[in-house]
């Protein structure tokens, strides 16, 4: 693991840019960010928009050092940008930290819980990943309702997985998502952090990180944040829109953002170069200062 990285990660101001959809994200996000799905006719086509997406958020001057790390899908991982792999060009240039997700996709619900699809090939993606310049990976779960059985099903899974990634060298990432849409989201968030909690403890003295729905309680993960087996706490937006997401963010002293779509929220196409980077420069400012709280 990389020190120096780890100690940026650790120590720094800033957030973390989520820039990791994938096969089923990536049409809404090219909506999004202003491509019909009628500007391409296969994935390649689709994954070559998203790579100039992502690469033109990248490499743009608002993208500085208030930008912890970066999460990459795979296949952002494997190209370049200006002539050096993502990652490299991501710590070498920005120096922002990066990270992978490893994850799947979602198995089908299930005691009120989507777990992860068996991750195949986790190993030689890791390894992949660390030749690459890689930090840390990051996976997903969800959670629709408060059942125990759902959540602990959860957990354990995410929690079994990162040992196999602390084994390999790596910082995993932890996302047990709680849906913002859920009848009993503030019981979920009671049953997900007791299960977090025991989990850490049998972690052996090492670290991980957690991306967590930005709960409904205020500082309600305080303690989590404090906990010595955890790196860093990052919020996930989860649906909510960027104004809502920081609002709330704010709130929560010592969780810092890991936003996707509201980071990205006003980005298009057919903006002009100084329109693109004063649009992402003002949501950076915007994310980077609910995360200072």
């Amino acid at each position: 693991m990389n020190q120096d990285q780890l100690t940026r990660m650790r120590d720094g101001d800033g957030f973390i840019a989520a820039l990791d959809q994938s096969g089923g994200s990536t049409p809404k996000a090219l909506r999004l960010y202003g491509i019909a799905e009628s500007e391409y006719s296969n994935d390649a086509e689709m994954f070559d928009l998203m790579h100039a997406m992502r690469s033109r958020m990248i490499t743009s001057p608002a993208f500085d050092r208030r930008i912890l790390g970066a999460i990459l899908f795979e296949g952002t991982m494997d190209r370049q940008i200006e002539g050096r792999g993502t990652a490299d060009y991501l710590w070498s240039v920005k120096g922002v930290v990066p990270f992978l997700k490893v994850d799947k996709g979602l198995a089908d619900e299930a005691d009120g819980a989507q777990v992860m699809k068996p991750i195949g090939g986790l190993d030689e993606l890791l390894a992949r990943a660390t030749d690459k310049g890689v930090f840390g990976t990051k996976m997903r779960s969800v959670i629709k309702t408060a059942d125990p059985a759902g959540v602990a099903a959860v957990v354990d899974q995410q929690f079994e997985v990162a040992k196999q990634i602390l084994g390999a060298g790596l910082m995993p990432i932890i996302e047990p998502e709680v849906d913002i849409n859920s009848p009993s989201k503030e019981h979920a968030e009671e049953l997900l952090k007791q299960s977090i909690i025991e989990h850490l403890a049998d972690l052996g003295g090492q670290q991980v990180m957690l991306k967590l729905t930005i709960p409904s309680a205020d500082d309600f993960y305080a303690d989590v944040i404090a906990n010595p087996a955890v790196l860093r706490v990052v919020a996930l937006s989860g649906g909510y829109t960027r104004e809502d997401a920081n609002a709330r963010l704010a709130r929560n002293h010592g969780m810092i953002a890991s936003f996707s779509r509201a980071l990205s929220e006003g980005l298009s196409a057919q903006q002009t170069a100084s329109e693109f980077d004063a649009t992402l420069d003002a949501s950076i400012e915007s994310i980077a200062a609910a995360s200072r709280t």
